[in-house]
């Protein structure tokens, strides 16, 4: 593995994400420390896309801290809303993020709607630096389908709404150490370090 990738910050100020990542990594002998912890504000995400917007979070946290950065961008794809949130996902009742908001303007929208089938996506992108022309990338995908009365009081997010007919309870439910292996963004860091081992 190429050693700048051992002390990596994140590309995000959100403790549930900095504490899933840093139970995945921490094993690994990787430093993770979030943007937040040096001074770094959040970048702008203006694209349509996960994966754009994954790497403009990577390169803005790297060319602040002079480190290599790890950029996530995830969300949760609706079908029957046509993939919403989607990239929106932290924002989907508008400012101020607020995961309640999110989730009452989901369960509204949802409520005559059916099926309601659904996924988490993660895009994942480690950059050496702010310039780097080979930017590492994985993304990971975690099916299940979106109720309308929360259950669990674990995760973050969607997860109280997020049920997995596999493991018949919500994300939410879900120990974090089972979260973590089945998780799209445990998925999407598997992947990535696959990657990054072979760097």
């Amino acid at each position: 593995m190429d050693e700048r990738f051992k002390r990596l910050v994140l590309a995000s100020s959100n403790p549930g994400k900095l504490g899933e990542f840093k139970a995945l990594l921490a094993p690994l002998g990787i430093a993770l420390s979030s943007q937040a912890e040096h001074g770094v504000t959040e970048a702008s995400e203006p694209y349509a896309t996960f994966l754009e917007n994954a790497l403009e979070k990577a390169r803005h946290a790297s060319l602040a801290t002079g480190q290599a950065a790890l950029g996530d961008d995830s969300g949760l794809c609706v079908d029957v809303l046509g993939g919403a949130p989607g990239v929106h996902s932290a924002r989907y009742a508008g400012e101020p993020r607020s995961d309640e908001r999110n989730n009452q303007r989901l369960v509204a929208e949802l409520a005559s709607l059916g099926p309601r089938t659904a996924h988490y996506y993660c895009v994942l992108v480690a950059v050496r630096h702010r310039d780097d022309p080979e930017p590492m990338v994985a993304e990971g995908r975690w099916d299940g389908e979106v109720v309308l009365v929360p259950r669990g009081r674990g995760g973050f997010g969607y997860d109280p709404y997020f049920y997995l007919p596999a493991e018949g309870c919500t994300a939410a439910e879900l120990a974090p150490e089972r979260k973590n292996l089945l998780s799209h963004r445990a998925q999407a860091l598997r992947r990535l370090l696959a990657r990054l081992g072979a760097a």
